[in-house]
């Protein structure tokens, strides 16, 4: 059976591997608070289960008969299957239930927010490391040396995951260390028809975000790449990759030239 990734939610950015996967599944499981409708309807012909109201041994064992029985079966998960999916107790369960399992790789939903944004999360001189991270609510509690505090120190650009209901804990952490001003945004159901962006900083993105009543389905990143001026200054110290100065074994020294002036010719 196939673990899939849906990326964020427009049908558009599913891989064409998920997307045929999805279409000639004979079963499809999936969470529907997490997956949208029209990513559903591509599996036309499928027996279709909703999650949202199962719990674990119940989905263990839908997976475990169908697959048995011969079906094709793709469980279906949001954003990319790799990240707070819960996939590995399903596949260690599978695989003791005599069932083989693949994994199809999803867009993530950092990826298809910054892309919204038109974003670069790593900028020279500013951020070269991008954390995705979450913090501990209702959920499991977070390995020791991965708290938020620890984590923030780095000064990299953050991503954190599942922590909307925190956003009191992430701001009150995170400003001592990146300053009240640091930029934040709030993705809200990122590729979904509803998606919507708040820019703020760490002063004010709590008000916004309860103005909105915003209270899950958020990512909500962190980082001094995500300023305006950083992402223009960037180009007065770009990445030494494309610069004419920088030669490697591709591209010799030899082989540049400069670029041509972009100012009016003087003979015009």
């Amino acid at each position: 059976m196939d673990f899939v990734g849906a990326g964020p939610g427009a049908p558009d950015l599913l891989t064409l591997r998920a997307d045929r996967l999805i279409r000639r599944a004979q079963v499809l499981v999936y969470a529907g608070s997490l997956v949208p409708n029209s990513v559903v309807a591509l599996a036309a012909q499928a027996e279709k289960h909703d999650t949202s109201s199962m719990v674990r041994e119940e989905i263990l064992k839908l997976l475990h008969a169908r697959a048995l029985a011969g079906l094709r079966v793709v469980r279906l998960h949001s954003g990319d299957p790799s990240l707070y999916g819960a996939i590995a107790e399903q596949i260690h369960a599978l695989r003791a239930g005599g069932v083989a399992t693949r994994m199809t790789p999803g867009v993530p939903a950092f990826a298809a927010a910054a892309a919204a944004l038109s974003l670069e999360l790593t900028l020279p001189e500013v951020s070269q490391t991008v954390i995705l991270t979450r913090t501990a609510v209702r959920a499991s509690s977070m390995p020791e040396g991965e708290e938020l505090a620890r984590l923030g120190a780095s000064g990299a650009t953050l991503a954190i995951h599942l922590s909307i209901n925190n956003l009191a804990f992430v701001c009150r952490t995170l400003t001592p260390l990146y300053g009240e001003n640091c930029p934040v945004v709030v993705a809200f159901r990122v590729g979904w028809s509803d998606e919507r962006f708040l820019h703020g900083t760490l002063a004010d993105i709590r008000g916004q975000v309860k103005d909105a009543k915003i209270t899950r389905t958020a990512l909500v990143f962190v980082g001094r790449v995500l300023a305006h001026e950083r992402q223009r200054a960037a180009v007065d110290r770009a990445s030494k990759l494309y610069d004419a100065a920088h030669s490697h074994c591709l591209r010799p020294s030899s082989a540049m030239s400069p670029l041509p002036s972009s100012s009016p010719s003087s003979s015009s």
